[in-house]
């Protein structure tokens, strides 16, 4: 078990390691394994990159994200150009619906909305327009509405994709699954872990709701 100091010297190097991160302007307070970052990164995308940089190390146990995007003059975009840009490349991405999306921004902050049949196009439309120039945040409120599956079908196909995966053990996670709503239960060794399960879970077809109460342990 890392201590707190141990933990923050990790954060530290990981981020000065990710190569999207300027970690000169971020701060790592870390206590009983909850890491905490502050300060100001140049662009949503940074921001996204510090977040994922952390998740990737044990020993931590949640992540408080208190970063402020601050734009430098050569991002800064109006909020019709953001949103142009947005409906842009939703609409050349071929994971994603486009029709059934709608864009909205306020201050450089994006707004998505609309009904897709799988979360992977949930995410694909957010992970499309948080690259943007001019992007300071994204709110994903966009509502996953499958096709109706058997319950027993559902936590079967899931439970036998999380066996199939390498980066999982898969004897200590629980799969309940009702109706189209499928929670996890159990213990993983790390946060990539944790992740990971549930990538898994949504991927499981009917799946519209993954409440995912697995720990981390270590």
């Amino acid at each position: 078990m890392k201590s707190d100091k141990d933990l923050q010297i990790d954060v530290r190097d990981e981020l000065r390691w990710e190569p999207g991160v300027n970690e000169t302007e971020i701060g790592v307070t870390v206590k009983d394994g909850v890491v905490t970052l502050e300060g100001t990164v140049d662009s949503f995308a940074e921001k996204w990159a510090a977040e994922r940089a952390v998740k990737r190390l044990p020993g931590v146990k949640a992540l408080a994200v208190e970063l402020e995007v601050k734009l430098p003059d050569s991002s800064k975009r109006t909020d019709a150009d953001i949103a142009a840009a947005a409906e842009d490349a939703l609409k050349w991405d071929v994971l994603i619906p486009c029709d059934r999306m709608k864009v909205t921004v306020e201050n450089g902050f994006l707004t998505l909305e609309g009904e897709v049949d799988w979360e992977f196009q949930r995410s694909a439309a957010q992970q499309t327009v948080q690259y943007l120039t001019g992007v300071k945040g994204v709110a994903n409120e966009i509502t996953v509405k499958p096709k109706v599956v058997a319950p027993t079908d559902v936590k079967h196909k899931i439970e036998a994709a999380l066996r199939r995966n390498a980066i999982l053990d898969a004897q200590h996670i629980k799969v309940q699954a009702d109706g189209s709503k499928v929670t996890l239960s159990g213990n993983v060794h790390s946060w990539a872990e944790l992740d990971e399960a549930e990538r898994a879970a949504w991927s499981g077809p009917g799946v519209k709701e993954v409440k995912n109460l697995i720990a981390i342990t270590y």
